[in-house]
């Protein structure tokens, strides 16, 4: 199972992100690294990402702005 982020600008369409992740085993540990990377990812130009589990979409977008967040 891999479960991997989609970055994406505010209209959906999808960039490159400031910080390349890995493949995650556990939904948790993916999860847990944008947790920790959002910042850099939404400096870097991400406005929001979409989470899937062997290609299946799971959830999003979500926005990873902090107000949106709140």
């Amino acid at each position: 199972m891999a479960w991997t982020w989609r970055f994406e600008k505010s209209d959906g369409t999808e960039t490159e992100p400031a910080l390349q992740p890995e493949e995650f085993t556990t939904q948790g540990d993916a999860e847990s690294w944008i947790g920790e990377y959002w910042k850099e990812l939404l400096d870097g130009g991400a406005d929001q990402v979409t989470l899937f589990k062997d290609g299946t979409k799971i959830y999003g977008p979500m926005s990873l702005q902090a107000d949106a967040a709140g």
